[in-house]
């Protein structure tokens, strides 16, 4: 690479302050407007069903182009874009009834009262939640999105990570990834698959961390083979986001074991995050990471990426502790399906406003009574954790709320035929194709965006090759979804 240009680039990414977390939340608060009006035209005249080619493209633009628009053209626009998406969606509400579904044949008596007792104890305790995969798969549209779109001009550097002190879009997203994995985390321990040895667990874990590991290496030699721009500051020298991932798995669960004295993970990712700030503010840590020299030993060459893995471990428990009271069905003999889902929908506001209002008193000085202590990224220090906690829960309440609305069926299925047809129903295409293979479409969505750097000087694209640009990249990724979820193809990585 052209070494002007590298340096250019390392300037366009660098100390940067981020933007207004009001602003940061009426952006990202698109891809729920967006799901808002698909869910409305899903239920009410029922357009993604059948899935034809039309039903595709339209799907792709709510759900895929709605966020790429936010971020970039409509960066300034964002609560004009929330206005269009949702207007339509509340017209449809009020003026046209819900979809009926087909009537299954009737059935017999005797039978109907043995299938029903049989299909409430076949039903999966733990099932798939139309709202947690369009919460998974809209974080990842925005991180595929973000990732490029962040090289372009059009992409408003406000949006870009911060550099020491601030909050900005890509650094909410980061964040949001480990939570995320945090949430579906949950299910294998919910499955009581952790009864197994502490040895047992971390040897299972490491297996799982070990193709991280080598995505990490390969984006290594890459960056560094090909001379590619870089943002020291970011993670470090050599560390990157994939070493931060793959570590976490056996971190975790070394502190799952602690779940025996302390059963909320609430409260270790609250002790994690207080104990680190402590030492940050105690201690010369917080200094050595932001000012000292970068010496020639591999820590201080990496302390970003190796001290910041402690607020994302705490992040990541926080999101475990979020999915054990989100993904059980929580249905019984005293509590019907809705009741069940209120409790879900209460346990997320709640969670929401807890975790806002620790943020609040953490980062500001509160009518005299906080800390004010700044949100750092770099440091992954504790207003961090405790902000992207909250945003996470508000997001998953939300997306809940309008599951809720618009299907209140997808949680009140009597047999596993009925949830699977019903959870289908419920379920952009587009969403769950993302969701299936979220880790797999992460990677092709990184290498993609090192070949339009290699390819484009994305500094000199104007606005309207910069778009046509960023809507062909989100297109073949979102055609590498699907196409992966087409074909039964689940990866593993």
């Amino acid at each position: 690479m052209d070494q002007t240009y590298k340096a250019r680039k390392e300037a366009f990414v660098s100390n940067l302050s981020g933007g207004d977390i009001t602003e940061i939340n009426s952006v990202t608060l698109v891809a729920s407007t967006a799901v808002l009006l698909w869910s409305a035209l899903q239920s009410r005249i029922s357009f993604f069903t059948p899935y034809s080619a039309p039903a595709l493209v339209v799907d792709f633009l709510l759900n895929v182009g709605a966020i790429l628009f936010s971020f970039t053209v409509y960066s300034s626009s964002s609560v004009l874009l929330n206005i269009l998406l949702a207007s339509p969606a509340i017209l449809l509400l009020l003026s046209s009834p819900k979809k009926a579904q087909k009537a299954k044949p009737p059935r017999s008596a005797s039978r109907k009262n043995d299938t029903s007792k049989r299909a409430s104890s076949d039903l999966d305790p733990f099932p798939v939640h139309p709202f947690l995969t369009t919460y998974r798969a809209a974080m990842m549209i925005a991180t595929c999105v973000g990732i490029l779109a962040v090289d372009f001009r059009v992409f408003p550097r406000r949006f870009a990570k911060v550099e020491n002190w601030g909050t900005s879009l890509m650094d909410l997203g980061v964040g949001s990834f480990v939570f995320s994995a945090g949430v579906v985390s949950a299910r294998s321990v919910l499955r009581e698959r952790s009864r197994a040895t502490l040895p047992r667990r971390l040897i299972a874990s490491i297996r799982h961390s070990i193709p991280l590991f080598v995505l990490g290496f390969i984006r290594l030699l890459s960056v560094k083979g090909l001379d590619y721009a870089e943002h020291v500051t970011e993670y470090g020298v050599h560390w990157n986001f994939f070493f931060t991932l793959a570590l976490l798995p056996p971190f975790v669960e070394i502190f799952h074991s602690l779940t025996a004295v302390l059963p909320w993970y609430e409260l270790l990712a609250l002790i994690i995050a207080v104990a680190y700030q402590v030492a940050l503010e105690s201690t010369d840590l917080k200094g050595y990471i932001l000012v000292s020299p970068r010496g020639p030993d591999l820590l201080s060459k990496n302390r970003e990426g190796v001290f910041s893995f402690i607020g994302y471990l705490a992040i990541f428990l926080a999101g475990r502790a979020t999915g054990i009271r989100i993904i059980p069905r929580g249905t019984g003999l005293s509590k019907t399906p809705q009741q069940a889902r209120r409790s879900v929908l209460v346990s997320l506001a709640l969670q929401a406003a807890v975790w806002s209002g620790l943020f609040f008193f953490n980062s500001t000085y509160a009518f005299g009574y906080g800390a004010g202590i700044p949100v750092s990224r770099r440091l992954a220090n504790m207003p961090y954790v405790l902000w992207i906690t909250a945003f996470n829960n508000a997001q998953l309440f939300v997306f809940c709320l309008i599951e809720t609305v618009f299907f209140p069926s997808a949680h009140q299925a009597t047999d596993k035929e009925d949830e699977s047809e019903q959870v289908s129903f419920a379920t952009s295409r587009v969403m769950a194709a993302f969701n299936k293979n979220g880790l797999a479409v992460f990677l092709v969505a990184n290498l993609l965006t090192g070949a339009v750097n290699l390819g484009v000087k994305t500094l000199d694209a104007k606005t309207p090759q910069a778009m046509a640009v960023l809507i062909a990249y989100a297109a073949v990724v979102t055609g590498v979804a699907m196409g992966l979820d087409w074909s039964g193809i689940k990866l593993k990585l």
